[in-house]
């Protein structure tokens, strides 16, 4: 190993560390058991040999949300007993590229994305994918946009039931529970807290009619500790393990 790489290693070790410590302090002031969070890393723009460090420290959850990024390192980690989650929006034409790595998808918003998705994971004849509402929780109150979506994406609290129903039924599919992002406008802006503790209560409903899907994905680096207050299982942070992400050009 050179002295670059044996530094960047013990880098990541060190900033893993830290995550360590604070998702489980988190566990303890909720009075949780660390084993009831999962901490899937985000390692957009970062290289495979990171993901190869990470997943020799015991890590087996990985995010992208690029298919054009995330195809080739999933590839290039094949050997590796890893799951890849799938965490940005996804656009109909990615989705056949997409199930061939993606155990899990987080950004489901929108019945055709389903029908989508469906289709691609039947007909390459793999096991199921694990589907997840993504929520936006700034859309509460309004009606359900099928048509088209702005910014981060998502379908509104209200949307979340019909989307639900229609990823149980649909082959090569599993319902896995919600995804949300603590939002940057509307009645949550600037309140991660109340917006991880909404999202607990949707996922409540959701259980009632779903029992099975009990993932809440939400919490990332500066928030990760009130979601796991509010009941998230998993957590997706990036920056404060892989460090701060050059600026994109």
């Amino acid at each position: 190993m050179s002295g670059k790489r044996a530094g960047r290693t013990a880098e990541l070790a060190t900033n893993l560390a830290r995550v360590e410590e604070r998702i489980s302090r988190a566990c303890d002031i909720a009075g949780r058991a660390r084993s009831e969070v999962t901490l899937v890393v985000v390692t957009k723009t970062y290289p495979a040999e990171d993901v190869r460090d990470l997943a020799g420290f015991g890590l087996r959850q990985f995010a992208e949300n690029r298919d054009q990024e995330a195809a080739p390192k999933a590839a290039a980690c094949a050997d590796l007993p890893l799951n890849w989650h799938f965490v940005g929006q996804l656009q109909t034409n990615k989705v056949r590229s997409v199930v061939r790595y993606a155990d899990y998808v987080h950004s489901v918003d929108r019945l055709r994305l389903v029908s989508a998705l469906s289709s691609a994971v039947t007909r390459l004849g793999r096991g199921p994918v694990h589907c997840l509402i993504q929520v936006a929780l700034e859309k509460e109150g309004q009606k359900p946009d099928e048509a088209g979506h702005s910014g981060r994406g998502g379908v509104a609290p209200e949307g979340v039931a019909e989307l639900a129903d229609a990823v149980a039924a649909a082959p090569g599919l599993r319902l896995a529970g919600l995804m949300t992002v603590a939002p940057l406008s509307g009645a949550y802006a600037g309140a991660p807290a109340a917006a991880f503790e909404r999202i607990g209560e949707i996922s409540r409903s959701l259980r009632e009619r779903h029992p099975a899907a009990n993932m809440v994905s939400a919490g990332m680096s500066a928030d990760l500790e009130e979601a796991i207050i509010a009941g998230a299982t998993h957590v997706r942070v990036g920056s404060a393990v892989l460090g701060v992400r050059p600026t994109l050009g």
